[in-house]
């Protein structure tokens, strides 16, 4: 795997454990505020709002990124200026009319939302979360175009940085806010829901600032490459936005299709809990399913995110130039890390389920079950995350597009009877059924299209297996014995076990990882110095 690979993947993904890690733990502090009930309305919000945003951006960090690296591999650094410039007003008019559509659709979709009158929440108050958490669309977009120039010229920092101060500006505002407004204010939590999606749009802001400042320290670098570049290729406008265009459909919904997931559940969900007579507690039961488990689950995913973000650039410039050797080696190297880091988290999530949702919630043997069986899928997740990815490095964009609604179609088709067979669980199967199928095909088509073959990769994922059966015997035995002596009888109780068996489990598989070799393979030549200065080599 290219050094721009590795270190790009690595400061995407850093950035994006930061920013995933953060949004989970202030919902801890937010969840006290408002209540288990109310939180459930949060979730109402941001699934519509996420999808609208992916339309808004339309793929933009992705898909320009992807034509700057292009460009830039053929030494043409003026398209890619020239893409830009035009790139930022039309993110500008996108976020806009997607702000007018999801501002003015809100009551229709909380119409759709609301199946009977024992449910917690009214049209009214979904309608008004929804309004409020719109205004960020006019900020969003502008911010996208600017990460995709900058990614695909190598800078990975900004994106990362900027994400992290977006999200630390929107929890400070969230938790601040709402604090106020129950405690000193004296409000009804509903009303602090609604000032706390109002903070993605001050968060946006705050992150919008941050690329502009980092925006002016690559600017005399990026005017130098323009002097030195040849004159823009003989591109018209029209031809450049085709070109991004056959991207951008694909990178739309790579985008949108876990929110979409998500909106299935949202309006199919308490019409199928109607029918089996659980009204009164579909609300909360989807308020864990798609918001207070779903931050867990997206933590694994993280690490895919990142990688497929740094992969496509690196992708399409082999891809440009022919290099089956590299991408081949990119391939291998981005499947191992990516089964490496995200499946001991899963199996972490899944032993410790309890332990989790106690310590930051509190004790709710639903909230648990939803949590152990909804891990598995973030494997799921993150495959989808980096075929596609690959996919879209190859040009293979029509096969995203079928893929991705072939499996949105089984969610759509299997969601209400699994839900009246298994309720929340069968959401869940539903989600990983579809995921399964677009992975699955997305996998063959990617073999195909390369011709890639890789026994090392089924041998190394064998190996990975053998590791992590290792540490959830340690994990579940150190559990077990915890619990014996002293069940857990409060949150930090629960918080404490939840950070030893963590620990167990990490320094084992850390230490077998490191000790069969695997882990210097995967991480290159540094680890394996450092390693053998410390005797841990093979």
């Amino acid at each position: 795997m290219s050094s721009n690979l590795v270190k790009g993947s690595a400061i995407l993904t850093i950035g994006l454990f930061l920013s995933k890690a953060l949004g989970l733990l202030y919902l801890v502090p937010f969840y006290a505020i408002v209540g288990e009930e109310t939180i459930a309305l949060y979730q109402y919000a941001y699934v519509p709002y996420n999808i609208a945003l992916a339309i808004a951006i339309s793929g933009a960090p992705l898909a320009i990124s992807k034509f700057v690296s292009k460009y830039n591999a053929l030494g043409d650094y003026a398209t890619g200026r020239k893409m830009l410039k035009s790139g930022m007003m039309i993110m500008v008019v996108t976020g806009f009319l997607s702000f007018l559509v999801l501002y003015f659709s809100a009551e229709p979709l909380a119409k759709l939302v609301r199946k009977s009158d024992e449910q917690v929440f009214t049209v009214d108050e979904i309608a008004s979360v929804i309004r409020w958490v719109s205004y960020a669309l006019l900020v969003v977009p502008l911010m996208s175009i600017v990460r995709g120039f900058l990614q695909g010229n190598q800078k990975m920092m900004p994106t990362s940085v900027s994400q992290l101060v977006e999200q630390i500006v929107r929890i400070v505002v969230v938790l601040v806010g709402a604090f106020i407004v129950v405690n000193f204010m004296h409000e009804s939590p509903v009303i602090a829901v609604n000032f706390a999606v109002f903070a993605a749009f001050i968060g946006a802001l705050a992150g919008l600032a941050v690329l502009y400042k980092y925006w002016k320290s690559y600017k005399p670098e990026f005017d130098h490459l323009l002097a030195n570049s040849p004159p823009a290729s003989d591109v018209s406008i029209k031809d450049m936005y085709t070109e991004v265009l056959a991207y951008i459909v694909p990178f739309v919904l790579v985008g949108v299709i876990n929110p979409l997931y998500q909106f299935v559940d949202m309006i199919t969900f308490n019409g199928a809990m109607k029918s089996i007579g659980l009204s009164s507690v579909s609300d909360t039961y989807l308020g864990m399913l798609n918001m207070l488990t779903h931050k867990f689950v997206m933590i694994p995913v993280m690490v895919a995110t990142g990688f497929s973000m740094a992969l496509i650039p690196v992708i399409t410039g082999y891809y440009s130039k022919n290099n089956q050797k590299g991408i081949t080696r990119s391939l291998d190297q981005t499947y191992q890390i990516v089964l490496f880091l995200t499946i001991p988290m899963v199996i972490g999530l899944m032993a410790l389920s309890n332990e989790i949702y106690y310590s930051l919630y509190g004790k709710s043997e639903m909230g648990a079950e939803i949590l152990a069986s909804y891990a598995p899928v973030a494997v799921l997740f993150g495959l989808y995350t980096v075929t596609a990815a690959i996919l879209q490095g190859i040009d293979r964009h029509k096969w995203i597009v079928f893929t991705s609604l072939l499996g949105l179609l089984f969610k759509l088709a299997l969601n209400i009877p699994l839900i009246k067979l298994f309720e929340t669980n069968g959401a869940i199967i539903a989600t990983a059924i579809g995921y399964s199928i677009a992975v699955g095909i997305n996998i063959l088509i990617i073999k195909k299209t390369l011709g890639y073959k890789s026994q090392m990769v089924y041998r190394r994922l064998i190996l990975i297996g053998l590791l992590n059966v290792v540490m959830l015997i340690s994990v579940v035995v150190t559990l077990k014995g915890l619990t014996a002596i002293s069940p857990a009888d409060g949150k930090l109780h629960a918080l404490l076990y939840v950070i030893i068996c963590a620990l167990v489990g990490a320094a084992i598989y850390s230490y077998l990882s490191l000790k069969t070799g695997l882990a210097q393979k995967l991480f290159g030549d540094r680890l394996t110095r450092l390693t053998n200065k410390l005797g841990l080599g093979r």
